[in-house]
């Protein structure tokens, strides 16, 4: 399968989504006449964490959490020139650690995460090739295959919902194709349990990740 058409496979499915629960027909004839509307973006995606926080009650202490490389997929629908929004996808894990007055701790764990994130884009359309874009929305971390080692015996994270910032800019090489350099900022703070030695502790993590991205960009 090329590229052309493994791409075109993931926006005809991505169509179905957003037309489903718009209200709209998913009308074979429709779906290919609004097809310049939906735009693709594959990135290479830094996830760099604000390592933060506190347990029992106590700042200066807590956990910390790896920055991690992975994949991420977009899927954008144009509803103006200007107005667009964005479903953010990708998954990524991150080995955790005490942090502060609990570094002794060593590390305590692992977790998986998935976070989607949906925001609502402003798109400056008279720049030519260069297409900047800001944005705003919400995040929803859900943390999965969590875990516990070394001297933790038990690690439960949980699932956040986050506001999310975003900027970044497509540069088109023709009218199909580009690349995509994006920043996006997501305020979670997620409350977690661990048990360490038999006793139970709780506390809150201020990652507030920063995601930085690159990668290309397929319009319809």
């Amino acid at each position: 399968m090329t590229t052309r058409t493994w791409v075109k496979a993931l926006a005809a499915g991505a169509a179905v989504f957003f037309l489903a629960n718009s209200g709209h027909a998913a009308d074979p004839l429709e779906a290919t006449a609004e097809r310049s509307a939906w735009q693709l973006r594959l990135r290479a995606l830094g996830v760099i964490t604000r390592d933060s926080g506190s347990v029992n009650g106590v700042a200066g202490s807590g956990l910390s959490y790896s920055d991690t490389l992975v994949p991420e997929l977009d899927i954008s629908y144009f509803f103006t020139d200007n107005i667009a929004a964005e479903l953010i996808l990708g998954t990524t894990y991150a080995k955790i650690r005490g942090e502060d007055t609990i570094a002794s701790l060593g590390e305590v764990g692992k977790v998986w995460m998935l976070p989607p994130t949906l925001t609502l884009q402003y798109h400056f359309t008279d720049l030519g090739k260069f297409k900047p874009y800001v944005g705003a929305g919400v995040n929803y971390t859900l943390f999965y295959n969590q875990k516990a080692k070394g001297v933790a015996t038990d690690l439960d994270v949980e699932n956040k919902v986050s506001p999310a910032l975003q900027v970044g800019f497509d540069y088109m090489m023709d009218d199909h194709w580009g690349v995509n350099v994006d920043v996006k900022k997501i305020f979670l703070r997620p409350d977690f349990d661990i048990t360490v030695g038999g006793a139970a502790l709780t506390g809150k993590a201020q990652h507030d990740p920063w995601l930085i991205g690159s990668g290309i960009t397929y319009r319809f």
